[in-house]
């Protein structure tokens, strides 16, 4: 099956703890494990990594660099297919306003043909093989991939080498290709879920290069042009900044081979001279709302900002958004959940469904939740939410803890399900941890979680903390910025 050009990671494939794939802003001095430069913080466990005898059981991530930089990390299994990517460090993040909007571009020019191969050959010769082959861009990310047969892996890296190294950008496919991204637009706008957590990006991030959207403007989108297309490549596409990931049934020396043949040839640093346009990620305290009274429903998030993914709190965090939970009405049961957030949204029927979100950057993240919410039950949605931080701020039930550290380790088990999992998964944390968190390691950290852990975190994070609020809908009961924040701080339950 052959798809190319998806703006968005399916979410089948997003990582725990994030809503759009997932992370990280460029520097050249960069330490070889992040987590292993981190020491404890407040007393809690660091992330230097754990030894090795509590990985040995377990199939390893094994890693090789090539003499240009490029990194290839494989977990072999006895699958009878495999996935390979190719993961790039470039997204929306590392453009400016007058380009915004490129990168996802580009990704569609990837599939309209190189020298060797028309767009007809390309779609033929996957159709042909029965594989899969996809991409998408995030705000940090830009990633291809193919699932195949394990026979067919050199057959995928001569693929992936050639559209990525020899698309040819032509000016007719461009303009052609402008109306495909405008009705992609059109599609994503009437997606509420999607636009909602643009806007969140947009008034939390005011300024900055993370709150742009990624399939960018309307104006960039009808005015790129091939050279700014081209310039993108060389800044961005380098060596060091690439990641080629192997899973399932693939050999890693075989695919360091591979590698080797197809990408050797990647410059380490960029032929234009220039570097990855790169700016600091400001939060700002603010909100955006778009009050749209013939809607039924109101649309709300609330969001926190974080400090990256390789803070210490990477992993209580994502505990509390488990403990916080998600429902949806259509779904059985939640009257009764361990979470507070639930059982009364659930309960109360202020909301048609909500969910607790993750986001995590290189530098930055946000943390909160977004609710499909009853016009009348704003003031009590986010007053619940509020609760519910400040609740993990003075203390957590020892029963509703392990309850929730079981439902953590069981989804990040389950997330590994399959080639495309566990290769998504070793080519995302190559860019954004420098080495791959094998499960068990992650589940030792979870174990190791206590209720401590947890209060001082929600007391970090969300206690007497400004926040990003995005909203659209028929929102008259929402309350102001500053009713809101006065909230933050509830010491009363």
């Amino acid at each position: 099956m052959f798809r190319g050009a998806a703006s968005r990671l399916p979410r089948a494939l997003r990582p725990l703890g994030s809503s759009s794939f997932r992370p990280r802003l460029f520097s050249s001095n960069r330490p070889p494990s992040p987590f292993a430069a981190i020491t404890n913080f407040r007393d809690r466990p660091s992330f230097a990594p754990l030894s090795s005898s509590s990985l040995a059981s377990y199939p390893s991530t094994k890693l090789t660099t090539l003499p240009n930089g490029i990194r290839v990390a494989t977990e072999e299994g006895p699958s009878p297919t495999a996935t390979v990517g190719v993961y790039i460090e470039g997204g929306s993040r590392y453009e400016t306003a007058q380009n915004n909007g490129v990168a996802h571009f580009l990704e569609h020019m990837t599939f309209k043909g190189t020298g060797r191969r028309t767009r007809e050959d390309l779609e033929q010769e996957v159709e042909n093989m029965g594989a899969h082959l996809n991409a998408y861009t995030s705000r940090e990310h830009t990633v291809y991939y193919v699932n195949t047969f394990k026979e067919h892996v050199p057959w995928s890296m001569d693929i992936l080498g050639d559209i990525l190294q020899n698309s040819k950008i032509d000016p007719t496919d461009i303009n052609h290709e402008r109306d495909v991204i405008l009705r992609e637009m059109q599609e994503v706008d009437g997606q509420l879920d999607e636009v909602i957590f643009d806007r969140l990006h947009e008034t939390a991030f005011r300024n900055c290069s993370l709150g742009r959207t990624i399939l960018g403007s309307v104006d960039n989108i009808r005015t790129i042009t091939q050279q700014q297309i081209k310039e993108y490549v060389a800044t961005h596409y380098t060596a060091p900044r690439l990641v080629i990931a192997g899973a399932g049934g693939v050999s890693h020396d075989e695919l360091v081979k591979l590698a080797q043949k197809h990408f050797g040839n990647v410059p380490r640093t960029a032929p234009n001279g220039k570097t990855p346009y790169s700016d600091p990620a400001v939060f700002t305290g603010s909100d955006i709302r778009i009050r749209n009274d013939e809607m039924e429903l109101a649309h709300v998030a609330i969001g926190f900002p974080l400090v990256g993914w390789s803070d210490p709190d990477c992993f209580p965090l994502m505990l509390i958004q488990t403990l916080l939970g998600s429902w949806d009405k259509n779904m059985h049961g939640g009257i009764h959940s361990s979470s507070w957030l639930v059982s009364n949204v659930a309960k109360n029927g202020w909301a048609e469904r909500f969910s607790t979100f993750n986001t995590l950057y290189s530098d930055t993240g946000l943390f909160g939740v977004y609710g499909v919410v009853q016009p009348t039950a704003c003031n009590n949605f986010i007053y619940a939410v509020l609760r519910s931080l400040s609740i993990l701020s003075h203390g957590v039930d020892s029963d509703a803890l392990e309850q929730a550290k079981t439902m953590m380790k069981l989804n990040l088990l389950a997330h590994l399900d399959g080639s495309s999992m566990i290769c998504e998964d070793i080519g995302r944390q190559q860019l954004t941890y420098r080495r791959r968190l094998h499960p068990t390691e992650m589940i030792e950290r979870v174990d190791a979680i206590d209720a401590n852990a947890i209060r001082s975190t929600a007391q970090r994070f969300f206690w007497d903390r400004d926040f990003a609020l995005a909203a659209i809908g028929p929102i008259y009961e929402l309350p102001d910025y500053n009713w809101i924040r006065a909230r933050t701080y509830l010491d009363r339950f």
